[in-house]
């Protein structure tokens, strides 16, 4: 008998450790709500959001709790490099890889939301230098993020590296006339990564890392040279499948790359 009573002791105490910790592993993992997180919301899981982006190093512009275009730009990429669905939709695999690699992570004074009027407000830097609209200012790297910059060269390395160097300027030069077009997202980094638009971010070479060539001819695009006076678009003629690509008005040749209005 007493045996007996000794074994239903040691199962209930068991059954209770292991029945807290269940609920406290829970817990400890259910920082955000169970809401999906899209372009458009706002609040507290954004707030988190936009914190454990930036702890990786993902995003770079003060906590809003406003999930804008340099937040979706910022999980796209995110997810890209942890083998997730590129999408922007902050689900429950983007939350949960998320939250496994910023286990460090723990809010300070600048993952509280700026107010309106603060050093920046709706995503453009200060100075208003990527701003829809707006020119790019005209020295080097004036009002670009260190972060944008490594990613253009990413870009042009992935994009033109066995290309004359006026090639390299001249699709530096295009990412930024998307930046200053309506048509597109107004951050270098928005228009590297939309869906589709450079063959670099589709093969994975949007990740090697770029010689100093590359993101010299990323400056010398921002401080105004353009080779392609203006153009949109660019493709290599010898790889480029797409029939609409192909239906752009060709504006130039440098190099193996046609570029189009």
């Amino acid at each position: 008998m007493s045996y007996r009573l000794v074994l239903l002791t040691c199962c209930l105490v068991f059954g209770l450790l292991g029945l807290y910790r269940l609920e406290h592993s829970g817990t400890s993992m259910e920082t955000f709500s169970r809401a999906t997180l899209k372009a458009g919301a706002s609040g507290k899981d954004v707030n988190e959001l936009q914190g454990r982006l930036r702890f990786l190093g993902f995003y770079s512009g003060d906590v809003t709790g406003q999930f804008d275009q340099e937040t979706l730009n910022a999980v796209k990429w995110f997810q890209w490099k942890f083998g997730l669905k590129a999408d922007g939709v902050v689900g429950g695999k983007t939350k949960l890889k998320l939250w496994k690699a910023t286990k460090n992570w723990r809010p300070t004074a600048e993952d509280v939301p700026q107010a309106a009027g603060g050093a920046k407000a709706g995503g453009a830097t200060a100075g208003g230098g990527t701003d829809r609209g707006q020119a790019l200012p005209p020295s080097n790297d004036q009002g670009m993020t260190s972060r944008e910059l490594k990613m253009m060269a990413n870009a042009v390395y992935g994009e033109s590296r066995g290309e004359p160097y006026e090639g390299q300027v001249a699709v530096a030069a295009v990412i930024l006339n998307r930046v200053r077009s309506s048509q597109f997202p107004n951050t270098p980094t928005g228009v590297i990564f939309q869906p589709g638009a450079f063959t670099a971010v589709a093969d994975g070479q949007i990740w090697l890392t770029p010689n100093p060539q590359a993101m010299r001819a990323v400056k010398d695009a921002l401080s105004g040279w353009d080779p392609t006076d203006g153009c949109l678009y660019y493709f290599n003629p010898k790889t480029a499948t797409s029939k609409w690509i192909w239906s752009r008005p060709q504006y130039k040749r440098i190099g193996e790359h046609i570029f189009c209005r």
